[in-house]
Protein backbone atom coordinates (compact mmCIF):
# COMPACT_ATOMS: atom_id res chain seq x y z
CA UNK A 1 0.00 0.00 0.00
CA UNK A 2 1.49 3.29 -1.10
CA UNK A 3 1.48 6.21 1.29
CA UNK A 4 -0.49 9.28 0.31
CA UNK A 5 1.74 12.27 -0.44
CA UNK A 6 0.66 15.37 1.42
CA UNK A 7 2.25 18.52 2.73
CA UNK A 8 1.92 17.10 6.25
CA UNK A 9 4.93 16.06 8.32
CA UNK A 10 6.36 12.81 6.96
CA UNK A 11 7.67 10.88 9.99
CA UNK A 12 9.25 8.06 7.98
CA UNK A 13 11.09 10.47 5.68
CA UNK A 14 12.31 12.44 8.70
CA UNK A 15 13.57 9.29 10.44
CA UNK A 16 15.34 8.08 7.28
CA UNK A 17 17.05 11.45 6.80
CA UNK A 18 18.05 11.60 10.48
CA UNK A 19 19.49 8.07 10.39
CA UNK A 20 21.40 8.86 7.19
CA UNK A 21 23.01 11.91 8.85
CA UNK A 22 23.77 10.31 12.23
CA UNK A 23 24.68 6.69 11.49
CA UNK A 24 26.93 4.64 9.24
CA UNK A 25 25.36 1.51 7.80
CA UNK A 26 27.17 -1.84 7.87
CA UNK A 27 26.01 -5.04 6.21
CA UNK A 28 26.60 -8.35 7.97
CA UNK A 29 26.59 -11.78 6.35
CA UNK A 30 26.23 -14.87 8.53
CA UNK A 31 26.16 -18.55 7.57
CA UNK A 32 22.63 -19.84 6.90
CA UNK A 33 20.76 -20.43 10.14
CA UNK A 34 23.01 -18.23 12.28
CA UNK A 35 20.71 -15.22 12.01
CA UNK A 36 18.13 -17.04 14.11
CA UNK A 37 20.81 -17.99 16.65
CA UNK A 38 21.85 -14.34 17.03
CA UNK A 39 18.21 -13.19 17.12
CA UNK A 40 17.40 -15.61 19.95
CA UNK A 41 20.52 -14.62 21.91
CA UNK A 42 19.53 -10.95 21.58
CA UNK A 43 15.97 -11.69 22.69
CA UNK A 44 17.25 -13.51 25.77
CA UNK A 45 19.00 -10.28 26.77
CA UNK A 46 15.95 -8.17 25.89
CA UNK A 47 17.76 -6.45 23.02
CA UNK A 48 17.31 -5.93 19.32
CA UNK A 49 19.69 -7.76 17.00
CA UNK A 50 21.30 -4.45 16.10
CA UNK A 51 21.86 -3.49 19.74
CA UNK A 52 23.23 -6.96 20.51
CA UNK A 53 25.68 -6.89 17.59
CA UNK A 54 26.82 -3.31 18.23
CA UNK A 55 27.49 -4.16 21.89
CA UNK A 56 29.50 -7.23 20.84
CA UNK A 57 31.62 -5.13 18.46
CA UNK A 58 32.38 -2.50 21.11
CA UNK A 59 33.12 -5.22 23.67
CA UNK A 60 35.55 -6.89 21.26
CA UNK A 61 37.30 -3.55 20.70
CA UNK A 62 37.52 -2.96 24.46
CA UNK A 63 35.56 0.29 24.18
CA UNK A 64 32.50 1.72 25.87
CA UNK A 65 29.52 2.27 23.61
CA UNK A 66 28.89 5.93 22.81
Amino acid sequence: MEREKTSEFDQIKYQNEYNKKKYDKVSLMLPKGEKETVKKAAQLEGKSMNEFIVEAVYEKMGKERK
